[in-house]
């Protein structure tokens, strides 16, 4: 256990005041007893996996912080049902993806690059360029803080819809353990669901492509928007995309000119660096030391001695820049730890 540590130091977003005490789990029976213990004294809890989507106050966290460290993967994998791999909460995203990319185990690629650990991904049902994880997630092992319980809950339970799933929904009640992934075998993608990624690799949306090309281009078009993490670059000093993509009750609701996609529920989404863009918020517009990215207009960026003060500011301009523009409310996708916009 450490006491009074800074909370800025263990995030992509570099802001954030102290912590009374952290607490590093490096194994899931000391995650689980480190969370059981705050509960039963009653402390306040923080989990905190990669700190890649997550916005902390100035004043910090009163009660205990405690950051997930345990690693370990299990492979079952065969011709006929593929890999099964199941993923310790704690393993580095990315290096999971390479190693997915390395054994042809298919399906991950397109998420290349994207900051944090491995148990986040559920949480937010991470996604990127046309694909999302709850596409290959079979199951979630989880400690249950209400039934003090460890339980797997398969994925059809798991409430996902676009960045978000049950485990978000009760932040309060489930820590991530586990996840397995259900994997097909071989060295193509996925089908490529995303038009721009298509562009790149010179094949047409629903076709297939060497994994290990796609996830090249994956991180080219995550780098050019300041996605990859980069110590000398400001523009990743973010915590990825501050909005997710509004879903629209129609496409009458959908501003003209704006991208529109269709979804299954009959809502349609469209693209909220789009709004930020024609709602006049340019690149590089600046509060204190945060910033839109000079790259991307959904990162919110720390130019290097940026407070959580600044950056919920900034954020609330873009919002409410927005708003006023096309009668859209954004929602933030990090999590706000002690603040608000």
């Amino acid at each position: 256990m450490k006491t009074d540590v800074r909370l800025a130091d263990l995030t992509t977003l570099r802001v954030g005041g102290p912590a009374d005490r952290l607490i590093e789990a490096t194994t899931e029976e000391e995650l689980i007893t480190a969370v059981r213990d705050a509960d039963a004294a009653a402390e306040p809890v923080l989990l905190l996996s990669g700190g890649s989507n997550v916005v902390i106050a100035d004043d910090g966290f009163r009660g205990t912080v405690i950051k997930v460290a345990n690693r370990g993967i299990r492979v079952d994998a065969d011709a006929c049902s593929g890999a099964m791999i199941h993923v310790a909460a704690g393993e580095d995203w990315d290096e999971v993806v390479q190693r997915a990319i390395a054994e042809e185990w298919s399906g991950l690629e397109s998420m290349s690059g994207i900051p944090g650990l491995a148990g986040s991904t559920p949480v937010q049902n991470v996604g990127a360029y046309g694909h999302e994880v709850a596409e290959t997630i079979a199951s979630v092992r989880v400690w249950d803080r209400v039934d003090n319980a460890v339980r797997t809950i398969f994925a059809a339970d798991c409430g996902f819809s676009y960045r978000t799933s049950r485990f978000k929904a009760e932040p309060a009640r489930y820590v991530v353990l586990e996840v397995a992934f259900q994997l097909p075998l071989g060295d193509l993608s996925a089908p490529i669901g995303y038009a721009e990624l298509s562009r790149v690799l010179g094949v047409e949306q629903g076709q297939r492509a060497p994994m290990t090309d796609v996830r090249e281009a994956v991180l080219g078009l995550r780098r050019s928007k300041g996605m990859v993490l980069d110590e000398a670059d400001h523009d990743t000093w973010s915590a990825g995309s501050f909005f997710t993509n509004p879903m629209l009750e129609a496409t009458a609701d959908v501003p003209a000119g704006a991208p529109q996609w269709p979804q299954p529920d009959g809502r349609v989404k469209t693209s909220a660096a789009w709004l930020i863009e024609h709602a006049g918020v340019a690149k590089g517009f600046a509060i204190g030391g945060a910033a839109v990215s000079s790259k991307h207009t959904l990162a919110l960026t720390n130019r290097g001695d940026a407070t959580a003060k600044e950056i919920l500011a900034l954020a609330a301009h873009v919002r409410a820049e927005v708003h006023q523009a096309f009668g859209i409310t954004l929602t933030n996708e990090p999590v706000l730890v002690n603040c608000s916009l």
